[in-house]
């Protein structure tokens, strides 16, 4: 059963209560949900607390008149189109709305079919503006993060949750497992920003020792040290203007810990060996793949700059949890690898792909690349044919296109991986890889399903659950002479 449409919105202003009702049955009768306000302050009230598609709108009310409701709108960034109607025929006065975004002046009394045409009209225009604006959002975010690839619901969600606080100057904590990308979001954040035209700054936290770290983020001045032969400006001070990356912030030292806190609260710094402070303009973005509520525990991390960092976290899920985007990111780095350093392109196996499915990639991203890179160089007669997990009992040599995944086969992943969304593309083609790289290697191994198994780099268990799934018996299209026993 279709969902029915829900009417559109329209907030009618005016002081007369007699205006107030007629516009009240004529919407309704056109179709719409009417609400009304019977003064300024009440209609600003409206909007704050409710979606409102169209705004009606009396010039002459008490308590703010209608040009002050106009430019409030307009001064909170809203879209909805405003139709003035008013008793007065001022022709100065309808320049000066429309300059300030009415969608149209009307003088009462308004004639019914006038006023259903215009409202018409208002709503299709102001709703291809909102796709159109929705599509520009896309491009960009298409551009800002266009190394950063997929399409799982997962990423678009880290994406979206991006895009929403990129424009502001809020600090962000990045969490997310190593491998998953974090200082590309950053970048993305920092070029998607209102400093973009400004520095961008990365520092790993991690590589800086604790008795170099005050005089690399904060600065030094000539002599304040054994070997500091010239002033120096310290990452703080570099990131003016701009955005400071600061990765794996969990490693930071309490003492360290302190200062950072007091250069974000009072946005100034002071070099070692000066006495003056020096105020810094910038934008702290953060990542770490530490667990807080742990460190904080066992006060290895100061809670009050924790609730600073955190001002907006923002999650980067592990490749776990995007497993729609496995096939399309092995595809990329076989392609990319291949082209920089001249080589031919291999395809990919059924039962390859079926592995790379099945892995737990406690490396993400990172580890997929140069898991692709190694099977590239060991690929045989042009085909990836098999991704063998270490640790599995072979009793033939493997070919020279297998690959050792580079963790033993009994790990497992951590969470349970997504599953692609019903209905979509990515689903019915990894269902046909799946299914027939099984059906291939079945027919191989002459039924045999622990051998079945181990060729495909998963567990007996898992080999039988998955012939469950796609229907399979034992008995698959395999020739009694050729079947053995497990």
């Amino acid at each position: 059963m279709a969902l029915q449409k829900q009417p559109k919105t329209v907030l009618v202003a005016d002081d007369s209560s007699v205006i107030r009702t007629l516009m009240q049955h004529l919407l309704k009768k056109l179709g719409y949900r009417a609400i009304t306000a019977e003064n300024g302050t009440s209609c600003i009230r409206t909007l704050e607390e409710e979606p409102v598609d169209v705004l009606l709108l009396d010039l002459n009310m008490p308590e703010k008149d209608g040009m002050e409701v106009l430019s409030w709108v307009r001064e909170q960034g809203m879209t909805l189109p405003v139709i003035i109607i008013t008793a007065l025929e001022d022709v100065s006065q309808a320049v000066q709305c429309m300059k300030m975004g009415a969608y149209e002046y009307l003088t009462k009394p308004v004639e019914n079919e006038r006023l259903e045409i215009i409202l018409r009209n208002a709503l299709s225009e102001s709703c291809l503006k909102e796709k159109v604006a929705v599509l520009e959002k896309e491009l960009i975010a298409k551009d800002l993060f266009r190394e950063i690839r997929g399409n799982s619901p997962a990423l678009r969600r880290s994406i979206d949750q991006a895009m929403q606080v990129m424009e502001t100057d809020m600090n962000v904590l990045l969490n997310g497992e190593s491998g998953t990308g974090k200082e590309l979001f950053a970048k993305a954040i920092h070029h998607g920003s209102r400093r973009k035209g400004g520095p961008f700054v990365t520092i790993n936290c991690a590589a800086i020792s604790s008795e170099l770290a005050e005089s690399l983020l904060f600065g030094h001045t000539k002599g304040a040290f054994t070997g500091a032969t010239a002033d120096h400006a310290g990452y703080f001070e570099q990131a003016d203007g701009g955005t400071i990356f600061l990765d794996e912030i969990g490693d930071m030292s309490l003492d360290i810990q302190a200062k950072v806190l007091r250069a974000l609260q009072e946005k100034k710094i002071r070099r070692v060996g000066e006495k003056k402070e020096r105020a810094v303009d910038f934008r702290l973005v953060s990542a770490t793949h530490r667990d807080f509520s742990q460190s904080i525990t066992d006060k290895s991390f100061r809670a009050d700059l924790y609730y600073r960092l955190e001002e907006y976290p923002l999650y980067i899920p592990p490749l776990r949890e995007r497993q729609e985007d496995i096939i399309p990111l092995a595809e990329h780095f076989l392609q990319e690898f291949c082209k920089a350093n001249g080589l031919d392109t291999p395809v990919i196996a059924p039962e390859a792909l079926l592995s790379l499915q099945s892995h737990p990639w406690p490396g993400n991203v990172r580890e997929l690349q140069n898991i692709i890179r190694r099977a590239v160089l060991t690929a045989g007669e042009g085909r990836i044919a098999s991704f063998m997990p270490q640790g599995s009992q072979q009793k033939s040599t493997p070919q020279p296109s297998s690959l050792p995944i580079s963790v033993p086969a009994e790990t497992t992943p951590t969470s349970a991986p997504v599953k692609p969304e019903r209905g979509t593309e990515n689903q019915a083609i990894l269902k046909d890889i799946e299914l027939q790289a099984i059906v291939d290697t079945y027919r191989e191994c002459g039924g045999n399903q622990s051998r079945t198994a181990e060729l495909l780099g998963i567990s007996r268990s898992t080999l039988i659950r998955k012939m469950k799934r796609h229907g399979l018996t034992r008995s698959v299209s395999i020739a009694p002479a050729d079947r053995k026993s497990d």
